[in-house]
């Protein structure tokens, strides 16, 4: 992607990394949505009419009738009283208003860099603006889940949301950084280790959001043991390798917390390399890597031990966005980089 002219070339960056702001705070808010299990109050799909919160106690008292008809309220909440619903409608409201700016907030800026650069040189952000557009019909995909014979949404369609999330951030962090700085050929890693270590980190993503899913970081509250033992006492190892293993809690959490040390390993093993090649350009982005996996592990510790305290939770999810973003700039340099091993 090579744009000549420089004031539309920084314009374009500048945009880029609103944009990353925008989602990144939108990933946040639909963590506290989830932990403040406000993501069935809305219970239908309203692209443009649900634009606007209710006016009136008429438009409120809409609502939250429809609310009244799902399982959530009558299994769960079914005590709840119309103020304490509204408190809940306006998570869900204000991550459904982040979804729309983000889509009007792309898509604008683009038509105009369409029409001063032109579309071949802008295919990638079609392609980003795509799939922003594909995240709207997976949140909806996922809140209907929740809202016949279930109280809460499928953990996989939870799970999908999420990571579809983190690829657009990490999409146009990749496009940012292609703009924002040259393409200098030194020393680098071969760029497949720190793309496997990416993958690593969103499979963990992943697995995170089953747990959030079905609140499985509410139990085994101690670490480094689950309990009293390094597996958890209510299964078994061979349940490991059944599909099942996905939708059991404790499993859950077995895996989340073994990909962790599994991370961490891959982690040192790209730090000695790059260390014991002399790639000294690599330095800062490696050492900050290893900042923010250390306090995303500290976190993800605490919160455990917590009982998933909705501050710790959130912080949680806050620091794997920064996590993220360091692992694809980390990724970006070895990808402009000549080998060296």
């Amino acid at each position: 992607m090579y744009i000549q002219n420089l004031h539309i070339k920084k314009n374009i960056s500048t945009w880029l990394i609103i944009m990353f702001g925008i989602i990144a705070f939108m990933i946040v808010v639909g963590g506290l949505t989830r932990l403040t299990d406000s993501g069935l109050s809305i219970t239908q799909w309203q692209l443009f009419s649900g634009f606007l919160p209710p006016l009136n106690s008429t438009d409120w008292n809409h609502y939250f009738n429809l609310y009244k008809e799902i399982p959530e309220f009558k299994i769960q909440n079914f005590e709840m009283s119309l103020q304490e619903f509204k408190v809940i409608f306006w998570w869900e409201w204000a991550h459904r208003f982040l979804g729309r700016l983000i889509g009007i907030t792309f898509l604008l800026p683009l038509l105009y860099f369409t029409y001063k650069v032109g579309f071949k040189k802008l295919v990638n952000f079609y392609l980003i603006f795509f799939l922003i557009c594909f995240q709207g019909f997976v949140g909806w995909y996922m809140v209907s889940s929740g809202l016949v014979d279930r109280v809460d949404v499928s953990h996989f369609r939870l799970s999908i949301h999420l990571i579809i999330a983190f690829v657009i951030i990490s999409l146009i962090l990749w496009n940012y950084f292609t703009l924002k700085f040259e393409n200098n050929f030194n020393n680098g890693l071969n760029i497949f280790l720190p793309f496997i270590f990416l993958l690593l980190i969103y499979f963990q993503i992943i697995i995170g959001a089953f747990v959030s899913g079905m609140d499985a970081g509410q139990i085994y509250n101690s670490w480094p043991l689950m309990g009293s033992n390094f597996f958890p006492d209510d299964n078994r190892y061979i349940n490991l390798f059944k599909i099942s293993a996905f939708s059991d809690p404790s499993l859950v959490q077995f895996m989340h917390r073994n990909l962790a040390y599994l991370i961490l390993i891959f982690y040192l093993i790209l730090l000695i390399k790059v260390y014991s090649n002399k790639i000294k350009n690599l330095y800062f982005s490696i050492n900050l890597v290893g900042l923010f996996l250390l306090v995303q592990i500290i976190l993800g510790i605490l919160t455990l031990l917590n009982g998933a305290q909705i501050f710790l939770a959130s912080m949680h999810q806050i620091s794997s966005i920064f996590l993220v973003s360091v692992v694809v700039y980390f990724l970006y340099l070895n990808s402009n980089q000549q080998p060296s091993s």
